[in-house]
């Protein structure tokens, strides 16, 4: 009985698939173009949807993906082209034994632009370098190779400013750096990079704080004036690099005041502190306010 039945099922779906049938069938999609003076800014549409009609084997196979080529759209002027309409002449030629009655996918939307290609160096974005707290950079930081090229499409290639900043994904960092850093781009996946990393380095060393009165130092005075101050020395908090204790000195520091083009009255200004050691940083210092 079950062998019946089977033979007769066999039978039966043989026989089905020796007719002739409409339906709708996916069918891959291919785009020739220049691929090197040219890149897809977003992803090419990879499959059109096809209303065929055809003997029933033929359409069993293309609808399983089985020795199906993809169907091919030449395009002579890819960055012109920015949709194109479903239209059967398009696959002319290119289904044996099935005839096409209309497309389904009614719209293909392109989007293609030249390549460009260009150089631009690279820096470090030290600012935003996430150390431990109580450390900091205590060396200038250097990139190598300095400048990278870049290929990808003309807008956007030409839209991106120098330098080109590197950010670390580092953390809590206490120690001297030395890393190969990926050179990343907001559109990342669309620019290709030569290279793709470059070698960082720098140096890290505990920063002490300490806080301390500097003597004022006035400069540019105008003539025939002497400003009223109200006080010789003003407070202030700096953090200077760990290795730089032993030979520093506070006698050396000095919070400069530059009055030049300043006018009679009075005005409130922002001394500089001068005579740190490299790769200090000041964290407090007070403003004062001069009278001619």
């Amino acid at each position: 009985m079950v062998l019946c039945v089977f033979a007769a099922t066999v039978f039966w779906f043989f026989n089905a698939l020796n007719k002739t049938y409409t339906t709708n069938i996916s069918f891959p999609l291919q785009f020739e173009y220049n691929a090197e003076n040219y890149v897809a800014v977003r992803p090419l549409p990879d499959l059109v949807r096809l209303n065929v009609t055809g003997m029933g084997w033929d359409l069993f196979r293309r609808s399983l993906g089985v020795k199906v080529p993809p169907l091919v759209i030449s395009l002579e002027r890819p960055s012109g082209i920015k949709k194109i309409v479903g239209n059967p002449a398009l696959f002319a030629n290119q289904l044996e034994r099935l005839q096409i009655n209309f497309v389904l996918t009614d719209t293909l939307h392109l989007a293609l632009e030249p390549k460009s290609k260009r150089w631009v160096t690279l820096k470090l974005d030290s600012p935003s370098i996430l150390f431990r707290t109580g450390y900091g950079m205590v060396s200038e930081a250097t990139v190598y190779p300095d400048s990278v090229f870049i290929e990808g499409p003309w807008d956007l290639v030409r839209s991106i400013s120098e330098p080109v900043y590197l950010k670390l994904d580092q953390r809590n960092i206490d120690e001297n750096f030395r890393e190969d850093v990926e050179i990343k781009f907001l559109n990342n996946e669309l620019i290709r990079r030569d290279p793709p990393t470059v070698s960082v380095r720098f140096e890290v060393d505990e920063l002490v704080n300490v806080s301390d009165s500097v003597r004022l130092e006035l400069i540019n005075l105008p003539k025939g004036v002497q400003p009223l101050l109200g006080i010789k020395a003003i407070p202030c908090t700096f953090a200077i690099p760990k290795k730089e204790m032993a030979s520093f000195s506070s006698d050396s520091l000095k919070a400069r005041v530059d009055l030049k083009d300043f006018k009679r009255g009075e005005t409130r200004v922002s001394p500089t502190l001068v005579g740190l050691p490299p790769f200090s940083r000041v964290t407090r210092l007070d403003s004062l306010t001069i009278k001619f």
